[in-house]
């Protein structure tokens, strides 16, 4: 099993400095990168400060300055918020700068209010349509000079400058959880970024069925990469268990005022919501979310992995931050590397 880092440069109060917060974000993918990660994520999120990552890609191009060896994601690029030509050309331009570590990340978006704002008018649930006609453009933009005609986008015919350095392209991943989703990676052979979020295994032996489903479906596609991706906290002691799940109730607070739409952000805070008045409470059940999450002491962490390894997911994403603080953050992922890593060498 591989693995990768998604973390994300997080302010969960005005009182947080943004260069410390920029600070621990660039040396936590220093560690990783020293510690075998195989890929860091930077993802796409506007005007959050829990989330704060205008442009992927230029996360990628900072990160790639200061690291040598660990490859380099957008997860994701959301396709309703770019033009194709801008996406290919801006991708490729990080490929190069990196010296060919792009993995290139795209999905159908995250938060209505942020659709509400990059494309006012568009409905959330239908961000996937953008997703599956911008990559064969940008894939076609790659290769060479392309003219498009499509439902979202037209243009004459043009090409990406730069060209990608990875050949034909680099890996492409797709943010699946639909069946249609599974379909169309596995028609357009794009590996698998998977989040079951607070949810129990079944929630990933679902999506394991589906990609099972996708491949019988297209006969003679390659298997691509399953990655399931989890909130992971390493702690020395049984009993420290309650910090980060403190921490992770705070922020799913934010995200269920995000994911429901409320409106009440100030100054890019989002407001908690009370999650016991919540119709689905029961994902954040504290002792549920020490169960279904990656929390546990080392020993606790390895045993639970190996339950994904059976299951077949072929790389695990460590998703950092979640609220917690950044010492915790960093004896987290410092025993995840010495101690978890190598049970999977």
């Amino acid at each position: 099993m591989k693995f990768h880092l998604a973390i994300n440069m997080e302010r969960m109060t005005p009182e947080q400095d943004m260069t410390d917060v920029e600070r621990h974000t660039l040396e936590m993918v220093q560690m990783a990168d020293e510690g075998g990660f195989a890929i860091a994520w930077a993802a796409e999120h506007h005007a959050l400060e829990m989330t704060i990552a205008p442009n992927p890609f230029q996360i990628l191009t900072w990160w790639a300055a200061h690291t040598s060896r660990i490859r380099l994601g957008s997860a994701v690029v959301v396709a309703a918020y770019w033009h194709p030509l801008k996406a290919a050309g801006e991708a490729a331009l990080m490929d190069l700068y990196s010296g060919g570590r792009l993995e290139f990340g795209i999905g159908s978006g995250a938060y209505q209010r942020e659709f509400d704002r990059m494309h006012p008018g568009l409905q959330r649930n239908d961000g996937f349509r953008y997703m599956f006609e911008m990559l064969p453009v940008v894939k076609a933009l790659w290769r060479g000079d392309y003219e498009h005609e499509g439902e979202f986008w037209s243009f004459p015919a043009a090409t990406s400058v730069p060209k990608p350095l990875q050949k034909p392209h680099p890996p492409v991943w797709i943010a699946a959880r639909s069946p249609d989703s599974y379909d169309f990676a596995v028609k357009h052979e794009c590996n698998i970024l998977s989040w079951p979020l607070t949810r129990p295994m079944s929630e990933v032996e679902l999506y394991k069925g589906r990609l099972e489903t996708a491949l019988a479906d297209n006969p003679g596609k390659p298997r691509p990469i399953f990655a399931t991706m989890r909130h992971t906290v390493v702690y020395d002691r049984k009993e420290d268990w309650e910090t980060p799940v403190k921490a992770a109730i705070r922020q799913f607070g934010q995200f269920e005022n995000l994911f429901k739409n409320l409106g009440d952000v100030a100054d890019g805070f989002p407001r908690a919501v009370e999650l016991s008045e919540l119709e689905n409470r029961d994902e954040y059940d504290p002792n549920m979310l020490h169960q279904n999450l990656l929390f546990g002491t080392p020993e606790e962490v390895t045993e639970k992995l190996r339950a994904y390894e059976a299951l077949g997911v072929d790389h695990f994403t460590y998703y950092a931050s979640l609220g917690l603080g950044m010492k915790e953050q960093k004896r987290s992922l410092e025993l995840f590397i010495k101690e978890v890593m190598p049970a999977f060498a």
